[in-house]
């Protein structure tokens, strides 16, 4: 059995602060201090102002979080992805 039982919640990010940190306001109103989680780091995942993330908390200090995911963008892509130029277009060209 685990020491203590974390709590999750869904939020914004609202201000990157200096060492990893950031300022996100959660979606039940309050606004709380975060720190990226080792995966997070191990991984290379970058956190923006304005992403949606999911934050894990001690029901101890309400205060203080530790940031455990970025949900990816709704956003639609463009099709076909990125322009390709003429040397770039998936054929190669003989010499």
């Amino acid at each position: 059995m685990a020491k203590e039982e974390l709590i999750q919640f869904e939020g914004l990010v609202t201000e990157i602060l200096p060492d990893a940190r950031y300022r996100v306001q959660l979606d039940t109103g309050h606004e709380i201090v975060a720190y990226t989680a080792g995966k997070m780091k191990k991984n290379r995942i970058k956190t923006l102002a304005g992403d949606r993330v999911t934050i894990e908390m001690s029901p101890y200090d309400l205060e203080k979080g530790r940031l455990i995911f970025r949900h990816k963008d709704e956003r639609p892509s463009s099709p076909g992805g990125p322009p390709r130029g003429p040397s770039r277009g998936g054929q190669f060209r003989r010499r």
